[in-house]
């Protein structure tokens, strides 16, 4: 199972450009990169990068997706080829898609595997703190997340199910804090979660971070043949990759690990961040490249998939996960398990 590489632009002013069969990067006329297309997955470009029209015509020809990021990380637009997705795989999904139990119950299971993902990062910071009073806060939260676990099964329409995630989300966010070192809580605390724009450093490295998360299971999606616009949890809406969005649930815990190693570990601080007016938190532009290097060196780690049980690198998980959700749409599999983090 091959892992491609996302290139990730994330130079002001790069310009890509095609040269034969290799992707060009120049910056002020000087050329920093030559990647060969065929080692390439996807492109990802953050701000204002400008592209050639034959690289473009040559990714869509090449199945090689095209997203346009604006500065922050936030999506702005994708280009990709025809959709080559099954067709009858795409017709179950949409058919299924209307059966009220059956999305709620792939809703229930990507609630699950969220809600488990995110107690283990609180248990691993309880065992890890220093303080015997925050890890038995840590505890408390961890222990109220695997209630919600418990009350997850008698949940039967998708109100209730958001409800639960919600009041687990809130409880998780508000145990973060504790699991930041004590020396970088004064630069990294957070008031909850915010987003469009991001209040905080934690917050603004939180959502950089699911961006890049979001683009790999919107692509795994692509890949596994299904139609990325058509969820279970996340409610239909135009241009909304809901199917992304609910297969996302799981990996955010991920991320979530990887934001609190580069803070604990003293590789973002304080000056990594800029505050703009009005009160959104960005990374700076440097900064974002150092958690790019860091997301890209974190999705080639192994890991022992539960129901292949052998290692597979988290990058490649997204896409085992859609060929197993595609799988359950087709009724080949009683339901969909996601994937759980030991």
């Amino acid at each position: 199972m091959q892992l491609l590489n996302t290139l990730y632009v994330t130079t002001a002013d790069s310009y890509l450009h095609l040269d034969n069969d290799t992707l060009r990067v120049e910056v002020n006329h000087e050329t920093r990169l030559r990647v060969p297309l065929h080692h390439v997955g996807s492109v990802v470009c953050f701000g204002n990068v400008m592209l050639s029209t034959p690289l473009m015509h040559r990714l869509a020809d090449s199945g090689i997706g095209l997203v346009l990021l604006d500065g922050n990380g936030r999506f702005k637009a994708r280009l990709e080829g025809p959709v080559s997705g099954n067709v009858l795989l795409r017709q179950a999904q949409h058919e299924r898609s209307r059966d009220a139990d059956f999305a709620v119950g792939i809703a229930r299971n990507c609630i699950a595997g969220k809600v488990r993902n995110t107690r283990q990062v609180l248990l691993r910071g309880a065992r890890e703190a220093k303080d015997t009073d925050e890890a038995t806060r840590l505890g408390r939260a961890a222990d109220d997340l695997a209630a919600t676990l418990r009350a997850l099964p008698s949940a039967m329409d998708m109100d209730t199910l958001r409800g639960l995630e919600g009041e687990a989300a809130r409880q998780y966010f508000g145990g973060l804090n504790l699991i930041v070192r004590p020396e970088a809580r004064a630069a990294f605390q957070m008031d909850g979660r915010s987003r469009r724009p991001p209040r905080d450093r934690l917050n603004a490295l939180l959502s950089f971070l699911y961006s890049m998360l979001m683009n790999d299971c919107r692509s795994a999606i692509e890949a596994a043949g299904l139609d990325p616009q058509v969820g279970f949890l996340h409610a239909l809406r135009p241009g909304r990759a809901a199917l992304a969005l609910d297969l996302m649930e799981e990996f955010r815990a991920v991320a979530d690990r990887l934001a609190l190693t580069l803070i604990n570990r003293g590789q973002l601080g304080a000056n990594d961040f800029i505050e703009r007016e009005g009160g959104a938190v960005l990374l700076e532009g440097d900064a974002r490249k150092a958690v790019v290097v860091a997301w890209q060196e974190r999705k080639q780690e192994e890991l022992t998939h539960p129901l292949l049980e052998q290692p597979v690198p988290l990058g490649v998980i997204p896409l085992v996960q859609a060929r197993l959700m595609a799988r359950s749409l087709r009724g080949e599999t009683p339901e969909y398990l996601p994937f759980l983090i030991r």
